[in-house]
């Protein structure tokens, strides 16, 4: 791996890997080809700078090679998503596989440039697949399974690095592996240090768990008192990473679909909404919602802000009881809705979402609705003159969705009780509101835009967007 080469052998050898591995620098390292080493290195895009340092990994001592997946993760950053799929090809990390296995580079070496691979997917893009059919992603499977063997001479840091790559870059999961990952990374996020490089171990270490979603069966004695561990230790101390404690809380509430149980240590015992609520809270006070922001530091606040609002959706498609204090979060959102509905279309789009599957799968969702002023949000919505389609048709299907929910009769006393005083507020806040000439005046679209939108088409029966009481 550490052979000395003459300045041309390395030059071709060079130029022959970008040629092959990145074909969109053949030119450019033509024309330099001559250039004195060092060159020209300011002109070269993103991809060719990337290019040119994994062609360079191959004829590298271990500690060269290092050096160079630094340099490589840092170009990463920088990357559009065109640039990552441009790179980051099945061919590239079979590439990498025979590089592995002719032992021109360290499976650790290989493990740390996959990482920031799994850690971009995590954040930028879930739908990057390159890894999963590889030959590199199979070798990686059959080392977790060969290292977790190996109990007193096992490598923690490489088991760690494997796993992380295992989750962070596949979307179904075998549960042998599950079994083996899921207490490995547990054990990472429990450091308690405040140092920053242990709150980034501790950051990739959660966010890898989190990627394991709810489709999948995780035993609840793997995880359990160690997730509760580390989230009521942050509550305690913030010791975590924003993005870190959501990733904690996102893995816990996946394990819902297959243990509903869950639901009273996530409300009652660990706080989950009101946690949430808090967050937003802070998050928000961060970034103004007001004004289109462009700078990163904003931008990735509200993506956190989006994945607090999701999570606290899959939440609440999954609790059969309400409580007063889930009101504050309600409340909160509809706030978010509207500061955002004029500059920040993906966070109000997100918003939307939560109140929209609440609607169509709780009943009770329907009086905090009127209470904290959802209803008076789309309302308004329905009331401006040039509001484009898809928000017309998205919005009277929630609306007529609260109407189908309250037209279902309860059959506990108070419940009933309840249904009936929620139905008259809801049918003196149309009047008041004027709701039924929105009616009229729409109406005659919807046709147009059942055709255009096929899904989830819109009642053509007038009744079905009145309250009778």
């Amino acid at each position: 791996m550490g052979q000395n080469l003459s300045s041309s052998s390395r030059k071709a050898c060079v130029a022959e890997t970008v040629s092959t591995s990145f074909p969109q620098a053949n030119t450019l390292m033509k024309s330099g080809s001559d250039d004195e080493a060092g060159d020209g290195i300011e002109e070269l895009s993103l991809i060719d700078k990337y290019g040119k340092l994994f062609s360079e990994l191959e004829n590298g001592t271990e500690g060269e090679q290092k050096l160079k997946i630094f340099e490589m993760n840092g170009l990463m950053s920088e990357m559009a998503y065109s640039d990552v799929y441009s790179i980051f090809t099945k061919e590239l990390f079979d590439r990498m596989d025979k590089m592995v296995e002719r032992k021109r580079l360290s499976i650790e070496n290989a493990c740390l440039l996959v990482q920031r691979v799994g850690y971009w997917k995590m954040l930028k893009n879930p739908l990057f697949n390159e890894f999963k059919n590889s030959f590199l992603n199979r070798r990686f499977e059959k080392m977790i399974v060969k290292e977790e063997k190996k109990r007193k001479r096992r490598n923690e840091n490489l088991l760690v690095g494997l796993c992380e790559c295992y989750l962070s870059l596949n979307s179904r999961f075998s549960s042998e592996l599950l079994s083996i990952c899921v207490p490995c990374l547990l054990k990472v996020a429990l450091n308690k240090e405040e140092c920053k490089e242990a709150q980034k171990e501790v950051e990739m270490a959660l966010l890898s768990l989190s990627k394991i979603v709810g489709r999948e069966r995780v035993l609840e004695k793997l995880y359990l008192n160690e997730i509760k561990e580390i989230i009521k230790y942050h509550q305690d101390h913030q010791n975590l990473t924003r993005l870190a404690y959501h990733s904690a809380w996102e893995f816990l509430i996946a394990r819902l679909g297959s243990n509903r149980s869950l639901a009273d240590v996530i409300t009652n015992e660990l706080h989950f909404v009101a946690e949430a609520t808090r967050e937003l809270e802070e998050l928000s006070s961060c970034a103004d919602l007001k004004t289109k922001e462009v700078a990163k530091r904003k931008k990735e606040v509200k993506e956190i802000v989006g994945k607090w609002i999701k999570t606290a959706e899959e939440l609440f498609l999954c609790i059969t009881s309400w409580k007063e204090e889930y009101a504050e979060l309600i409340s909160f959102v509809a706030k978010l809705y509207r500061a955002s509905r004029e500059k920040e279309q993906m966070l109000c789009e997100r918003c939307f979402s939560f109140f929209n599957e609440i609607a169509n799968n709780a009943t009770e969702s329907v009086g905090y609705f009127l209470k904290e002023g959802v209803f008076d949000i789309f309302c308004e919505d329905l009331q401006q003159s040039t509001l484009e389609d898809v928000k017309l048709w998205r919005s009277f299907g929630f609306l007529s969705d609260i109407l189908k929910r309250l037209n279902e009769k309860k059959d506990n006393d108070v419940d009933e009780v309840k249904r009936k005083a929620t139905k008259k507020e809801m049918f003196e806040r149309m009047e008041e509101e004027g709701y039924e000439d929105c009616i009229t005046s729409f109406f005659e679209r919807f046709n147009f835009l059942n055709k255009r939108y096929s899904c989830d088409a819109l009642s053509l029966n007038v009744s079905d967007y009145h309250v009778n009481v």
